[in-house]
């Protein structure tokens, strides 16, 4: 259900990023942070993800995108991204829920950095062992 200004909302989690989507009939655009998303994510391979549920469920074009993204890198603010777009998406057509899901778009990927251990240098690196 739309709110009064006619957006519907989804929040997504990747990593330490967290994004705030909101989705409104438009022409098509995506703006991330007040950017186009073309400009803010300078990688294709990440352009092509955010676009990948609109596409998925034959909305692209039809709707404009405004996201918040706050915390993390470029692949953990995409991964948000993309799963607050499959939400929102999701709550503004039921029907496309199931696409949605079979795809991954609705999944929160729970991978996080391993933290570092006591008495190394890293989470699992050693350092150089030496026999003599």
């Amino acid at each position: 259900m739309a709110d009064k200004n006619g957006y519907e909302w989804g929040t997504g989690r990747r990593k330490c990023s967290v994004a705030r989507v909101r989705i409104k009939k438009g022409s098509g655009k995506i703006l991330v942070n007040e950017r186009d998303y073309s400009s803010y994510f300078p990688s294709l391979r990440l352009r092509k993800l955010v676009e990948g549920p609109l596409k998925h469920v034959n909305l692209a074009g039809e709707y404009d995108v405004f996201a918040s993204i706050r915390g993390g890198g470029m692949t953990g603010q995409a991964g948000a991204l993309i799963m607050g777009l499959g939400r929102a998406i999701a709550k503004l057509a039921p029907e496309c829920r199931p696409a949605l899901s079979t795809e991954g778009y609705l999944s929160r990927d729970s991978r996080m950095v391993e933290r570092k251990k006591p008495g190394k240098p890293g989470a699992r690196r050693s350092f150089q062992f030496s026999k003599r």
